[in-house]
């Protein structure tokens, strides 16, 4: 157990905990930064974590919901005050309904972890504020500090493992719910270059062409809310064109862009997909959570070989357009 220290104070309405670690502040810091890791341990034993949404930075948003042995469900949000980029970040913390929509009927509390280094590696110091003093005593009594102690306790076994999420990997696809998938790649590059490479049209018709021997002759790319983007490839002669269009829908750059997709020619069919970048060790770590109006669907498409097709074209990014 990492956890050092518990203490709670009535008076000021907070709850701290201290926990220390024997890895780099870097490395700790991933763990939260990453939705793939915070899933991990982020839930009670028992009570493992999916984050639908996971955007750190200020202004960014977490969706997420934790699912019990018996299949009960529980969903919460943070949203995101301030981030300071390995050394501590700053949310708002509350439930969620059944929709999915913020239940502000419940306690909302604002959590603060800061991260810091040690001799022996680092400390994490999590305090926790409330309110009122009744939201205190009701979120201890609803198990908090033992739900809390326990999903931690998980924390040393997720930063141990130094190389399942680390650059060099290849796409990796995750199946969420019934209808969603996300998947994800560290690439070597700032979110800066990694954003620019994603919407500068010039840039992605060097890179964004999947196997070898394929071309993008149309490349209208979409910067705004409500603007069109169109991507269209074809073999080298002009042969099997196809493509894709859709609409933004949110855009917050460098960090989070969510767009519908079809099928030109198929319009009638359209997912949306939801790119978050962050910075993690070793580069920027992208995810995208693709939405499908069926599980039929979503299988179909990633039976066509997305995640294979993907991984060539950001080894692709990579080698020929950050490496420079």
């Amino acid at each position: 157990m990492p956890v050092t220290n518990v203490s709670k104070d009535p008076q000021a309405m907070t709850m701290t905990i201290v926990a220390d670690f024997p890895v780099p502040v870097r490395r700790l810091w991933d763990a939260y930064a990453d939705p793939r890791q915070l899933e991990k341990f982020w839930g009670p034993v028992g009570w493992p974590a999916t984050f639908t949404r996971h955007d750190m930075y200020p202004g960014g948003a977490s969706q997420y919901y934790m699912t019990g042995p018996e299949g009960e469900s529980s969903a919460a949000w943070f949203e995101f005050i301030a981030v300071a980029e390995g050394r501590s970040f700053e949310v708002l913390d509350g439930f969620s309904k059944e929709d999915g929509s913020r239940d502000l009927g419940s306690p909302v509390m604002r959590m603060v972890f800061a991260f810091e280094e040690t001799a022996e590696g680092s400390r994490l110091v999590h305090t926790t504020h409330f309110n009122s003093a009744a939201d205190l005593e009701q979120i201890l009594e609803m198990g908090m500090e033992e739900g809390t102690l326990s999903a931690m306790s998980q924390i040393d076994a997720v930063v141990a493992d130094l190389q399942s999420f680390a650059a060099g990997q290849a796409v990796k696809t995750q199946l969420i719910g019934d209808h969603q998938a996300r998947l994800s790649r560290v690439i070597r590059g700032t979110v800066d270059e990694v954003w620019k490479a994603h919407h500068d049209p010039e840039l992605l018709r060097r890179w964004q062409l999947g196997p070898e021997g394929w071309t993008m002759p149309v490349c209208e790319v979409g910067t705004a809310v409500g603007e069109t983007y169109r991507y269209e490839w074809e073999r080298e002669g002009g042969e099997d064109r196809f493509g894709f269009t859709g609409t933004v829908l949110e855009i917050e750059a460098p960090h989070r862009s969510v767009t519908t997709e079809a099928m030109i020619g198929q319009e009638e069919t359209t997912t949306t997909n939801e790119l978050t970048l962050t910075p993690v060790d070793g580069g920027t770590l992208l995810s995208l959570l693709v939405t499908y109006p069926d599980e039929a669907l979503r299988e179909t498409i990633l039976a066509t070989g997305m995640a294979d097709g993907m991984e060539t074209s950001y080894a692709r990014l990579e080698s020929e357009v950050l490496s420079g």
